[in-house]
């Protein structure tokens, strides 16, 4: 569930900067040698061979704003320290933030919704906290699913496990700290929020083996980050004793998780569309493998659904009119989303699933806007 960008190269001033690797097109972009492989040898100066250097200890997707914050934080520890904790911070893609926001996003449409009004500060922060969490815990598995995977993509083959800087047993262990400490969260909620914590677990921890059973691994990823949403519905409304599991569940509240599925789906897929040829070759499977040439098409149908499905929740939600700015707004969005991937270049496909931050961002200004009109201070 991703955020990212692309990584920058060192060269000289007078030189322009080439873009990453991963994002060139297939063809000028390196194939990466076979997990366990010992690196190629290059010509170096006098004709001399020189080994190729290791993959780096940042992905080439990684943010490089949120790289660089996270390699002054590293400079307070210890010397000895600082290695090992940024493979673990990398792993658990802190040097990514995009894909905790396309998380974070639905959550608080969830929130809000369900309150009706400003969500209880307790909850807010116990869900906020979730989702780093989780989608942390989600990261760690996913590479663990993937090591066999990542080292035969450019884009992946600098992640922890792949570069063979964190084993697959300190990758499953970690995940199980993360998934307690999760879990320790919810229990500051309700009885109905931690019986539903428990699918969301099941979820997340199977998503990352979808891609070698189905092409529809991006369907299973949207239910996985949209499962926050019936578990703060629960959360804000199923506490009491009275309530029944479709009061605490509204209509509303699938209706939610719907939109999510789709627009997951959607990111998804054009992230996806970024590794499809080496997804391919290394048999992978992908809704961006899926969809094939008609990959445009289906995502306009999917974009136009999850715009319908949003104007049916500010319908159903009776919200004000101004959210529906923001519905508009995220159709803009999905428009220049479509331009962007026009011609399915590499580049192009990345820069439209980050897009997708702000889409969910106007979505939740559209709500936020819409409740305070409705109930001013």
């Amino acid at each position: 569930m991703s955020a990212a960008s692309a990584a920058h190269e060192k060269v000289e001033a007078e030189e322009p900067s080439p873009p990453p690797a991963f994002l060139r097109s297939p063809a000028a972009a390196p194939r990466p040698a076979a997990a366990g492989a010992k690196p190629a040898a290059t010509p170096g100066r006098g004709g001399k061979a020189t080994a190729k250097q290791p993959p780096p200890a940042h992905p080439a997707d990684a943010s490089a704003r949120s790289r660089g914050v996270l390699e002054a934080l590293l400079r307070l520890l210890p010397k000895g320290w600082r290695d090992s904790t940024r493979d673990y911070l990398v792993l658990m893609r802190m040097d990514r933030p995009i894909g905790a926001l396309l998380l974070l996003w639905p959550t608080w449409w969830a929130l809000w919704l369900a309150q009706g009004d400003f969500p209880p500060p307790h909850l807010l922060v116990i869900f906020t906290i979730g989702v780093f969490l989780m989608r942390a815990a989600g990261c760690v598995i996913n590479d663990y699913a993937d090591r066999w995977l990542d080292p035969q993509v450019e884009r992946t083959r600098g992640r922890p496990i792949a570069a063979g800087r964190v084993t697959p047993r300190a990758a499953l262990v970690l995940f199980g700290v993360l998934m307690l400490l999760a879990f320790g969260l919810v229990l500051l909620t309700n009885t109905r929020t931690v019986l539903l914590s428990l699918g969301g677990a099941a979820l997340a921890t199977l998503y990352p083996f979808a891609k070698r059973h189905t092409h529809l691994p991006q369907v299973v990823l949207g239910a996985a980050f949209g499962w926050s949403i019936p578990m703060a519905f629960a959360a804000v409304k199923g506490g009491g004793a009275n309530v029944g599991w479709f009061d605490a569940l509204p209509p509303l509240c699938w209706l939610l998780f719907l939109a999510n599925v789709i627009w997951a789906t959607v990111y998804d897929t054009e992230y996806a569309m970024v590794d499809r040829d080496e997804d391919i070759a290394a048999g992978s499977k992908s809704t961006a493998i899926l969809f094939g040439d008609d990959d445009r098409m289906i995502l306009g149908v999917l974009m136009a659904t999850l715009i319908l499905a949003l104007v049916l929740i500010g319908s159903r939600a009776g919200l004000h009119w101004v959210y529906y700015l923001g519905v508009a707004a995220a159709a803009g969005l999905c428009a220049w989303q479509q331009w962007l991937i026009r011609a399915r270049e590499r580049a192009a496909c990345f820069a439209a699933f980050r897009n997708n931050l702000w889409l969910g961002m106007v979505v939740w200004a559209g709500i936020c806007l819409a409740l305070a009109l409705k109930h001013p201070l």
